[in-house]
């Protein structure tokens, strides 16, 4: 499969996949997604051995320019959500490639 999945994609392929209903895929989708939005966003973690990591990082305050004015400004610290691909999902794109 060479395309980008969208979410109703994704749920049939996994219902195809499972045999469960598109209407629980859905639902195990939607807790899944805020499971790890709440987490992460808590400060913690979620690993999933294999996969990858989804994580929170701080990025520090820094220099910006306008791209309109081209002026210096100031970007404020903030947060950001960070994914990490494990040792399982590098090796599959990796053989995905010599195919």
């Amino acid at each position: 499969m060479s395309k980008t999945l969208n979410r109703s994609e994704l749920i049939e392929a996994i219902s195809a996949d499972t045999e469960e209903s598109k209407a629980v895929i859905n639902r195990v989708m939607d807790s899944f997604m805020r499971q790890v939005q709440e987490t992460v966003a808590a400060g913690g973690g979620v690993k999933l051995t294999g996969f990858g990591k989804f994580e929170r990082t701080d990025v520090s305050q820094r220099k910006g320019r306008n791209p309109n004015s081209g002026e210096t400004i100031v970007l404020p610290a903030t947060k950001r959500p960070r994914f990490t691909p494990g040792a399982g999902f590098k090796d599959a794109v990796r053989e995905a490639e010599m195919k």
